[in-house]
Order: structure tokens, then C-alpha cells, then sequence
């Protein structure tokens, strides 16, 4: 059915596309960029929120908020300094997933990277620990639900670099 519209029963999703927009959602846009450090042994690293922050004890992928005048990839270079220590470069960057999650209060937007060369080791400067797990592990470790959709891509991404 390639260019031709779908009936109003069908959709792409097994629901019925309606007719009209829904409601507005109007929430607080938040621009997160997010990185996702692979080793030689195809494991990635993860970051547990600290005491103290929203959805603190949860495990993520480094990264932070976008602030103004920021492009995702500086604002992931100046995080991975900041959040472990670790420099690396945008040209170390390659983008491979981009995230769009609904909270209660904000909706998030998260353009993800993967990063295989960086200097230096990370260190907890402000996540609780830090730990390297297989990328098909994930399901078993609690995240953020934004997180979650990223750990298919990422055992395919890795799959099919063996």
C-alpha cells in the first residue's frame, strides 16, 4: 500500500488513526543527549541517578540536558567530562537511536549515541556506581522507562558488529 492512504479502520500500529488530532499535550519540552560507551568486549556502560535527583537508584546511559546554544553532540562531549571524567570528540559520535517518552510532568526527547573511543576511565563523579553490562542484561536492571526501548537497538547494534 505504498503512497496510497489506509482505510480509517486500518493503521500501522493495530489501532484506528482517528480522524482528528488528540489533545494537546502541552508539557515541558526537555532535550536530553545520551551516550552509550561500548568496550572491546561489546559490554556498555551504565550510570546509576543518585540520592536526591528524580528517579534517583534508577540505571541510564550517560548523558545530560541540552542547554541553550548547545548541539546534542557538544552537550554529550561536555557531560562524559563533567558526569566521568572521560574526554572524547564529535567526531567519535555516531548517532543511533532517537528517543521520544512521555512522563508525567515533561516529555522527553533524547537523540542517543553510540561511543567506542574515548580517553581516559570513567568515574562516578555524580552517578551513585558505574557498571559495564552486555547490552542484553539491561532487561533484568531497573531504568528509567525513556531508557528502555534502547536496549533492543543496541543488542541488534551489537549483534551485527560481531
Amino acid at each position: 500500500m505504498s503512497g496510497q492512504p489506509l482505510p480509517y479502520e486500518l493503521s500501522c500500529c493495530g489501532t484506528a488513526i482517528p480522524e482528528d488530532l488528540p489533545p494537546l499535550p502541552n508539557k515541558k519540552l526537555v532535550w536530553v543527549s545520551a551516550g552509550v560507551l561500548i568496550d572491546t568486549e561489546g559490554s556498555v556502560l551504565i550510570a546509576q541517578r543518585p540520592e536526591g535527583k528524580a528517579m534517583a537508584g534508577l540505571w541510564e546511559f550517560p548523558g545530560g540536558k541540552i542547554e541553550a546554544g548547545e548541539t546534542p553532540e557538544y552537550t554529550l562531549c561536555r557531560e562524559l567530562r563533567e558526569e566521568l571524567d572521560i574526554r572524547t570528540g564529535e567526531s567519535c559520535l555516531l548517532p543511533i537511536h532517537f528517543l521520544s517518552h512521555s512522563y508525567q510532568d515533561f516529555h522527553l526527547c533524547m537523540p542517543v549515541f553510540a561511543i567506542r573511543q574515548w580517553i581516559g576511565t570513567p568515574q562516578a563523579k555524580e552517578h551513585k556506581a558505574l557498571q559495564w553490562v552486555k547490552p542484553s542484561e539491561l532487561y533484568k536492571i531497573p531504568m528509567p522507562e525513556a531508557d528502555k526501548p534502547l536496549i533492543s537497538v543496541l543488542i541488534e547494534l551489537l549483534e551485527a558488529s560481531r
